[in-house]
């Protein structure tokens, strides 16, 4: 009597067989899409580092995020960059700077996107550092009034939500409190919960403008040996108000993701930072790897690991192609 064997290949055998047995799954909804916003009016700054990516003045990036929201993305997470910088960085809670003028017009555009916007100063301070630097580094409580009152801003000017990156301790909570005060309850909050001080970060850098003039930033980002300190973290910010935590980067932390996902009940995000995006594009351009394959299987890598949604600089790309294969398999049942 023959021995039978299990047959894995039968639920692969064709596309439709394989997408019915797929275990994990990726929408558009899912994805946010970052953009950098700066001032004027009818300006795109290509990145070279990230290629099909530009710094948008506020009418363009608003025209950007209706026709991402066209495709069904479900959020922009905007990040600022202003003419003028100091070393408080108070160009970010200015009401006429580019992220709060930004907000505004996607609002009229494109009304039913998820508008996030990023919460840092390091693209708004002369020195580069996330917060108020001293001669001991950089002050985490004489920070935080700060980061809440660009929140303010941000929330004010229609956000709803505020992702703050900056790895201050606490700021999560005077965040809440902050908007709370302000009469923006039902403003959310997203945290940077687990943020590493990675290689990974070059290109975004180069984009905002936010390399640090002098030091680096390993004082208040998370050393990339640890995963317990990441749950730490998201359980901590959390408890002050969080309504989602991410981890960041994406790939070089898939444990991480899964880590904080085994322990926390709110939704997880995953950010496929501007070096993973780089990274691809360049070893796609000189012929090593399929870049459209290699987009979906490191997004949907991300969402394996735990993250229910994926910040990616390849948010149209990918929202396009389903697009493209919904359009297909609707055009396939009609024949």
């Amino acid at each position: 009597m023959t021995v039978p064997f299990h047959r894995g290949r039968r639920l692969r055998r064709t596309p439709a067989l394989r997408a019915m047995a797929r275990e994990t799954r990726l929408q558009p909804s899912q994805l946010v899409a970052p953009l950098f916003v700066c001032t004027g009016r009818g300006v795109r700054q290509p990145i070279a580092a990230m290629p099909g990516h530009a710094r948008l003045s506020p009418d363009l990036a608003a025209r950007e995020a209706a026709d991402l929201a066209a495709l069904g993305v479900g959020a922009v997470l905007l990040f600022g960059i202003p003419d003028a910088k100091d070393d408080q960085g108070s160009a970010a809670w200015d009401p006429d700077g580019p992220v709060p003028q930004a907000i505004a017009r996607i609002r009229r555009e494109a009304p039913d996107l998820s508008i996030w916007a990023d919460v840092c100063l390091c693209e708004y301070t002369s020195h580069g550092h996330c917060g108020v630097l001293t001669a001991d580094g950089v002050d985490n409580d004489t920070t935080l009034p700060l980061l809440a009152r660009a929140s303010i801003a941000y929330a004010q000017a229609g956000a709803d939500v505020i992702a703050p990156s900056d790895m201050m301790d606490g700021r999560v909570g005077a965040i809440r409190a902050a908007l709370d005060d302000a009469g923006h309850a039902e403003t959310v909050i997203v945290s940077y919960a687990a943020k590493y001080a990675s290689a990974f970060y070059g290109p975004f850098r180069e984009a905002a403008g936010s390399t640090p003039q002098h030091g680096d930033r390993r004082g208040y980002q998370m050393d990339p040996a640890n995963v317990r300190e990441a749950v730490r973290e998201a359980e901590a910010d959390i408890a002050e108000g969080a309504d989602i935590v991410m981890v960041k980067p994406g790939l070089p932390y898939l444990d991480v993701i899964r880590a904080v996902r085994e322990r926390v009940d709110v939704p997880v995000a995953a950010y496929q930072v501007s070096g993973e995006f780089s990274m691809l594009h360049a070893a796609a351009e000189r012929g090593w790897i399929d870049l459209p394959r290699a987009m979906h299987e490191t997004s949907i890598a991300l969402c394996r690991a735990g993250a229910d949604l994926v910040i990616t600089y390849f948010a149209r790309e990918l929202a396009r192609d389903f697009q493209h294969r919904a359009a297909g398999a609707a055009a396939e049942v009609r024949g």
